[in-house]
């Protein structure tokens, strides 16, 4: 055992494994319990729920937006557009619209809206230190709801993994967490993704998560 090391949680020194490798942070190698994990674990619960309620929106508003394009209608059922035939002008000029609202928002909102959503959102755990920007949480859902709706070859998947992961690190700064915590929250805002676009799976609570980083 080596001591001295200091855990970045409490910031108090405690002893380390052997195991560890020399100059990693020590509190990589704690697997201790500590009671505040229970305090996160509340806090991932409330950010689950809030993920599923903005993942749910998310599908509606994606719903609306295709009616309304696509049927001129006033509805929020997920419709097929190739379903039905359309005249060739609007096949043509809806993607091209989408594009361009998508566009002024990218360029006058957020950066952070192009993309997948999945490289984003690894991208903040990485590089970010799970920060992600409040804006990013209303922008992503509403240029993806726009993209797809208007007949974007893409799916809800990724936008709902960036503003869960959003919504769960929007509130660990609004707490002032440790960026540990930060990721524990961010992830936990993924996981609800499972549940909210793909209803039908079954061991959804045993999936792998894809936003967690190598150790």
């Amino acid at each position: 055992m080596r001591c001295g090391e200091t855990d970045s949680s409490d910031g108090k020194p405690r002893e380390v494994p052997d195991h560890v490798p020399p100059g990693r942070a020590a509190h990589l190698g704690d697997f201790a319990v500590h009671p505040r994990m229970v305090l996160i674990a509340g806090f991932a619960v409330f950010v689950g729920a809030a993920s599923a309620v903005a993942a749910f929106g998310l599908l509606k508003l994606i719903g609306l937006i295709t009616n309304l394009v696509f049927s001129q209608r006033v509805a929020t059922d997920l419709v097929a557009p190739g379903a039905q035939q359309h005249p060739w002008w609007l096949v043509v000029l809806a993607p091209a619209f989408g594009g361009l609202v998508i566009g002024v928002m990218a360029r006058y909102g957020s950066e952070k809206i192009r993309g997948h959503g999945m490289p984003e959102a690894i991208e903040a755990i990485l590089t970010g230190g799970s920060r992600v920007a409040p804006r990013v949480a209303v922008l992503k859902p509403v240029s993806s709801a726009v993209s797809i709706g208007t007949g974007g070859p893409f799916g809800a998947e990724g936008p709902i993994i960036m503003t869960g992961g959003a919504i769960g690190s929007i509130l660990a700064q609004l707490l002032k967490l440790s960026a540990d915590e930060r990721k524990t929250l961010l992830v936990a805002g993924d996981i609800m993704r499972c549940s909210a676009d793909a209803p039908a799976r079954t061991g959804n609570a045993a999936e792998p998560c894809p936003l967690c980083p190598p150790p």
